[in-house]
């Protein structure tokens, strides 16, 4: 049949599910807490700042990143639903360190 690695969430849901757990974390750490390369993380990243959904904030050297929890999840099927309910599925645990 299919591969076992899929998930229900894709790239961008997992990075924002990340970006809530700690609003100060490195792209760096996001990127492997996903599975992702850093170059796929600022990518995405950059789609969700150009959306609306993250605010990016200068502090120091570090990054400060905010999530906009009020607006509409994009797709047709979801649009019901709130971007802060996909991110409260991760703040109930820790991320399992990468194995990759």
């Amino acid at each position: 049949m299919g591969e076992d690695n899929w998930t229900f969430l894709s790239n961008h849901g997992h990075v924002l599910v990340a970006l809530s757990r700690d609003s100060e974390v490195r792209l760096r750490d996001v990127a492997a807490q996903v599975g992702i390369t850093e170059r796929s993380a600022q990518g995405i990243l950059r789609d969700l700042v150009a959306g609306g959904y993250v605010r990016r904030e200068r502090v120091g050297r570090r990054n400060r990143y905010e999530i906009e929890e009020r607006l509409p999840l994009r797709h047709p099927l979801e649009r019901g639903h709130r971007v802060g309910e996909l991110v409260s599925l991760g703040s109930a645990e820790r991320p399992p360190t990468p194995t990759r």
